[in-house]
């Protein structure tokens, strides 16, 4: 019998750690810097939090036999998962809170982000808690384009759309062909469109949906013409002010405003994007967030809310997106020191001895050789085959001979 990792889920050998901390470390870095706190969550959760009210479908979530009654699964997402711990466990707090996350989920349906057999995959990312406006949304997608910048990640676009509106334009459709239509727009489903049985003017407003896509100010200019509510005037005016301060900032960010963008999790209110990058298997997303001011609410007892924001990246798609750029680590890092007893009446003071170096350095790998082998030669080879610069060679009394590897 050969024993494999269960169906879904892989494992990760030292160089495929290396490279997926080498990217959550900087990501992590950035959070930091920008004032965010680390927050862990349960990675098994109630099946009606990780359903967060309905917006994600339960047919996407890995679940599992709880005790009892209680139906009970594993995360395929963080964002409810936080958003009950905000309401439940920090309700004292002062807002806005701003929290940061690395974690694994599980997914029974991870397209867009990652191969579509994977169930178990590696997210990081933020939520910014009960602040609302242009400068939190903002600061949102700075955040975003400064990880982006901090990975090096190249040939990307940012694609920004808003959930708000594109639901409050699809409210003119007949309540029956609203989920038809949403759906094809969502899957950019042209033909579908043209075949659903709508008035004439209704598929015109389809279409037009589903081409609103493109330079911000050009599709900007085209919303504008579709005789807008003051509501959806106020949406839109918004967002252009937001893809104003994103414009005339300092960088010149690839940006693409799509208002047919639908997020797969239903829980989104305002602003939505994406991340695109070029992977060795194609376009693939690898960031994704938006705007949710009702999910807090879901799980107050009283049904107070707070307006939330947030991102995430998938770590999957940011390793395929990187692998080829050289910025990854190609080995795994190699010890500074092989410590050797010369004898084995002297394995106690190397032993001492390779502690005391361990304690003196912030960051330090340190080997115990620890093998009953005399040959130097083949010490050294071994040493060498490794990479490790150092040699103590260490006597009984503990004195120390240094040999730098060559």
């Amino acid at each position: 019998m050969v024993y494999q990792p269960p169906s879904g889920t892989r494992d990760l050998l030292p160089l495929d750690v290396a490279q997926k901390y080498w990217i959550e470390e900087r990501l992590e870095e950035t959070f930091q810097r920008w004032g965010y706190h680390r927050i862990v969550t349960s990675t098994v959760e109630s099946l009606d939090t990780l359903m967060a009210g309905g917006a994600i479908a339960q047919s996407s979530v890995v679940q599992l036999q709880g005790d009892g009654q209680e139906r009970l699964g594993l995360r395929p997402e963080l964002t409810a998962s936080i958003a009950r711990t905000a309401v439940t466990r920090m309700a004292r707090v002062t807002y806005p809170q701003r929290l940061y996350y690395t974690a694994n989920v599980f997914s029974r349906s991870t397209k867009g982000t990652t191969p579509a057999s994977q169930q178990e995959y590696y997210q990081a990312g933020v939520e910014l808690l009960g602040s609302r406006g242009v400068l939190t949304d903002a600061e949102i997608l700075v955040l975003l384009l400064s990880c982006v910048s901090t990975l090096q990640l190249t040939d990307w676009q940012l694609i920004l759309g808003n959930a708000g509106l594109t639901r409050s334009l699809l409210d003119v459709f007949p309540a029956e062909s609203r989920k038809p239509v949403r759906h094809a727009i969502a899957n950019l489903d042209r033909v579908t469109l043209e075949t659903l049985d709508l008035p004439d003017d209704l598929r015109q407003r389809a279409l037009q949906m589903l081409d609103l896509r493109g330079r911000p100010r050009d599709v900007i200019q085209a919303v504008s013409q579709l005789g807008l509510t003051a509501d959806q005037q106020d949406i839109l005016n918004d967002l252009k002010s937001l893809i104003d301060l994103l414009e005339n900032s300092e960088k010149n960010y690839p940006i693409i405003l799509d208002l047919s963008l639908i997020q797969s999790f239903d829980y989104y209110t305002g602003i939505i994007f994406e991340v695109v990058a070029n992977t060795a298997q194609g376009r693939q997303n690898v960031s994704k967030g938006g705007r949710y001011d009702n999910l807090l609410g879901v799980f107050d007892p009283k049904g107070r809310s707070y307006p939330g924001i947030g991102f995430m990246f998938s770590i999957e798609s940011l390793h395929q997106a990187l692998i080829g750029t050289g910025h990854l680590p190609d080995t795994t890092p190699a010890s500074d020191w092989l410590i050797v007893p010369q004898t084995p009446q002297a394995a106690t003071a190397a032993f001492q001895y390779a502690q005391t170096i361990r304690d003196g350095n912030a960051m330090v790998r340190v080997e115990l050789y620890l093998e009953p082998e005399d040959d130097i030669a083949v010490i050294r080879n071994r040493a060498r085959d490794r990479d490790i610069s150092r040699i103590a060679w260490v006597t009984e009394d503990g004195t120390p001979e240094i040999e730098t590897v060559h």
